[in-house]
């Protein structure tokens, strides 16, 4: 039967994704009443700039005091897009005191004190859901803590932001330099004014940390997610990757240790070879590839930023809060019962790929061989090619003497290594730096996905 008095819900932030949950509750009112049990009302939308013409939305609804809305008590649902760490944090936690359950699309404050609020929420017997969180309209946090809550995650390996996705993917398909891209970008919509967070791995970060603590059961703050960003992406790595069958991704890595004794979490650029499915995602669409021991390899993909995609994940999780209050139970929590510790990256195992600018001249390749020797780490291919010749390819560990190439006196070499720690790599390049003859380390990228 359905149940007569509505649920109330506030909306706090009415933005892109704000304004599109509000016209979704308002268009679907019936819809999402027959699939809840109850009908839904907005009880008030708390905004900024209350001056500001809103389409389709009561101007009765809105209000500046975020507070008081959510301090009402008659409020059921509390719906959280506004961003940032606070006020969103003592907004959420005053939720939960004043009896609302939580819907958040919140990945910085997720990421940085997400146990924090699924103890709160706990606390007072509410639910926390944040499916929107980590990749807007794909499915993935659900999956993750409930369809394989059974099963053992070794690996979660994404592309969780749309923007440097699309950026890369122009730099590949192009041949565009990453200002140019990022100008496209921009233009499009794809690209905040400042994009900071996005191209420098913030974001992916964030929704890293998530992925990976629901994956593994355990907590990882967003403090604990090595990052690097794609600023220093090149037209000259986009076409080294290409010769090599590969391309370049933002990846977000989340791994177990083949001991299961820890976990780690990294976001950078990464080539991955043509052939991993995650190769083919193009544009601003995101895309997450989970390794799982009896389900195997698994990949969701889909739209992972915008209003539509977003708000589709919101209201999804407001029935399921809905479904959950009429029930009189709560939804799954935080599950974090392995406290496994986050291993630093210089712990990673990897591949390194390696540019070098050297002097031209016989000799520099066995030095360079044996600076990887002594770091012990393996040279799996090498390509030499000077300013005015074409290159040529060496394959297996050989540190024979380099050839003369050319006459301008420098030469382009290039490094695929076996797989090493990440420190071991790290410490390689330093060394090389200090070689007389490498005259620059002009790029270094890792190589996954194999």
């Amino acid at each position: 039967m359905m149940r007569t008095r509505p649920l109330k819900v506030a909306l706090l932030g009415c933005g892109v994704v704000g304004s599109e949950v509000a016209r979704i509750m308002t268009t679907h009112a019936d819809d999402l009443a027959a699939r809840i049990g109850a009908p839904v009302e907005l009880a008030g939308v708390a905004v900024r700039r209350p001056s500001r013409v809103r389409e389709g939305i009561d101007p009765a609804l809105i209000t500046t005091d975020a507070t008081a809305l959510v301090k009402r008590g008659d409020i059921d649902v509390v719906i959280e897009v506004i961003g940032g760490i606070e006020p969103a944090r003592t907004l959420i936690t005053t939720a939960f005191e004043h009896g609302a359950g939580v819907v958040s699309a919140n990945k910085a404050l997720l990421a940085e004190d997400g146990s924090a609020l699924h103890a709160a929420a706990e606390r007072h017997g509410r639910d926390l859901y944040y499916e929107a969180a980590v990749a807007g309209a794909i499915p993935l946090v659900r999956p993750l803590r409930e369809s394989l809550a059974g099963d053992k995650v070794n690996r979660v390996l994404g592309i969780v932001n749309g923007t440097t996705n699309f950026i890369l993917d122009k730099m590949d398909t192009s041949g565009a330099g990453y200002s140019e891209a990022l100008d496209e970008a921009t233009a499009l919509g794809y690209a905040e004014a400042d994009p900071t967070a996005d191209v420098e791995g913030f974001d992916a970060a964030a929704k890293a940390a998530i992925l990976a603590g629901i994956a593994f059961h355990t907590r990882v703050k967003i403090g604990e997610v090595h990052r690097e960003g794609i600023t220093e992406v090149t037209a000259a790595d986009i076409a080294s990757a290409r010769r090599m069958g590969c391309t370049v991704k933002l990846l977000a890595i989340c791994e177990r240790a083949a001991d299961g004794r820890s976990v780690t979490a990294r976001v950078h650029p990464a080539m991955i070879p043509l052939s991993h499915p995650l190769a083919s995602v193009r544009e601003a669409y995101n895309a997450v590839f989970v390794e799982a021991e009896a389900a195997g390899q698994l990949m969701f993909y889909g739209p992972g930023a915008g209003g539509s995609p977003t708000a589709s994940a919101v209201l999804g999780d407001l029935v399921a809060v809905c479904r959950n209050i009429i029930g009189k139970t709560t939804g799954p929590g935080e599950s974090a019962y392995t406290r496994l510790p986050v291993s630093p990256m210089g712990d990673v195992v990897t591949r390194y790929h390696i540019s070098l600018d050297v002097a031209d001249k016989p000799g520099v390749l066995a030095q360079v061989a044996t600076v990887f020797a002594e770091q012990g780490v393996s040279i799996d291919t090498v390509r030499q090619q000077s300013r005015h010749s074409s290159s040529d390819e060496i394959a297996g560990e050989q540190g024979g003497a380099g050839r003369r190439t050319g006459g301008d006196g420098e030469a382009s070499l290039v490094v695929v290594t076996h797989r090493a720690p990440d420190a071991a790599l790290s410490g390689t390049v330093e060394a090389l730096r200090k070689l007389d003859t490498v005259r620059g380390v002009a790029s270094i990228m890792r190589v996954e996905g194999e």
